[in-house]
């Protein structure tokens, strides 16, 4: 592919950092080599001398003293070494790419770091850019500054439809606009925020779509091991046979929000752009997080990890049914839902309202409960929205269903009010 098209005129003018580009020579140097390139503090003046961590279980993890000065020393902007040579294993092991030899990876700070970098290497203002209608709010929050020309598609219980996809494009590009049509952004599981799956056929859909306009799809996929039924979705990068696909993958949900890590896989063109922005902005993902989620995975192995995996889909499975169950005692026939699959949310349609956004943003806290309106996750949010967003993760049973309670009196109060104002 000529990838030269996609990238924006701010991204085709950042130039690289040479101090950035000669630390690659770190990677694979030889013991002899003297380094006096760049102004790395000296580790032996770091006050810390030796780190350990206690895993669930009591097993004890601990940084040797050599990989501790690894971990709070710069590291190059595309990431910690070792780490990246493992998360390559990974996901070859995982999605078998079809064009692996002619693909890289590289580490961020976080999944979303790397989505609006890459937003910002791809789009120029009036760019189109293909997004599900209801979209995840903060992908919408980085796209406000970005002016691009969003063509919402809308969705089923299986995520974007092909069909309205296909007619939107048509539509796109047969108005004369100077925009280009450029990317496509999606979340395949556990979609936040309507918790819905893409079927494989569907997923098959789209990636002949995308092809046929020249796109680049951005496969957000945080939720990809939160899924309840064990069965594992083939992804877009798995039938990536043209290098049209980054993917974006997370540790947040899996090993620690806080250590802020996510990598994202895709072809080196395209990956450039990434990396000489976190050049001229972060320099580098955070190594000590690294070096821990490294050591972590090391002392696990591929057994190990699968364990953890079955573990926190076991609990997050049971925490989706204690929702259900509260949303069924004290919300049937005043909302709807979708059962989600996997992930953390669920999507919440309220019957007999038209919008949710006072009711929750004015009035939910002196409730005793707050949710998300829909409007915002809507690409247009003037316009009214009867949904709203529950995240399950971080409440008891208990909570849920006192919280399903309250939302249920808050809404018949709504009502009211609202027949009051007609």
């Amino acid at each position: 592919m000529d990838y030269s098209k996609f990238i924006s005129k701010l991204s085709s003018r950042r130039k690289p950092s040479c101090i950035s580009e000669l630390r690659r020579a770190l990677d694979n140097c030889s013991p002899s080599l003297v380094w006096l390139a760049s102004g790395m503090p000296n580790p032996e003046k770091f006050p810390f001398r030796e780190m350990t961590v206690t895993l669930e279980g009591g097993k004890k993890l601990t940084l040797s003293k050599e990989t501790l000065s690894a971990g709070l020393q710069y590291g190059p902007s595309h990431g910690y070494l070792p780490f990246r040579n493992q998360l390559k294993r990974m996901v070859e092991q995982w999605h078998a790419p079809p064009r692996w030899a002619e693909s890289d990876l590289i580490v961020t700070v976080g999944n979303q770091d790397g989505i609006s970098k890459a937003l910002d290497m791809l789009l120029d203002p009036e760019d189109f850019i293909v997004v599900p209608d209801p979209c995840y709010s903060d992908f919408l929050c980085m796209l406000s500054s970005l002016a691009p020309q969003i063509v919402a598609v809308s969705v089923d219980d299986q995520g974007m439809r092909p069909d309205i996809l296909q007619s939107a494009l048509e539509k796109a590009i047969s108005s004369g606009s100077t925009g280009i049509p450029k990317a496509l952004y999606l979340v395949p599981n556990s979609c936040n925020p309507t918790g819905t799956n893409m079927g494989e056929e569907r997923r098959q859909e789209i990636y002949a779509i995308a092809q046929q306009y020249d796109l680049i799809i951005l496969e957000d996929d945080p939720y990809c091991f939160l899924q309840f039924n064990d069965k594992y979705l083939p992804s877009f990068l798995s039938m990536d046979v043209d290098g049209r696909v980054l993917r974006f993958d997370s540790f947040s949900k899996v090993v620690s929000s806080g250590l802020r890590i996510g990598f994202v896989t895709g072809p080196p063109p395209l990956l450039q752009g990434i990396t000489l922005h976190m050049q001229a902005s972060c320099i580098c993902p955070p190594m000590l997080s690294q070096v821990l989620i490294h050591e972590l995975l090391t002392s696990w192995g591929d057994e190990g990890f699968k364990k953890h995996i079955s573990d926190i889909c076991q609990f997050y499975k049971e925490q989706r049914d204690a929702m259900i169950q509260a949303l069924k005692t004290h919300l049937t026939g005043i909302c709807e839902w979708i059962v989600p699959e996997g992930g953390i949310f669920v999507w919440l349609k309220v019957l007999h309202l038209s919008d949710t956004s006072a009711m929750l943003l004015e009035r939910g806290a002196k409730g005793d409960i707050v949710l998300v309106p829909g409007r915002e996750f809507m690409v247009d949010s003037t316009k009214p929205s009867p949904y709203m967003r529950a995240a399950y993760s971080c409440v008891t049973p208990e909570e849920m269903m006192k919280g399903m309670e309250n939302l249920a009196k808050l809404i018949q109060k709504e009502i009211e009010l609202q027949s009051t104002h007609t």
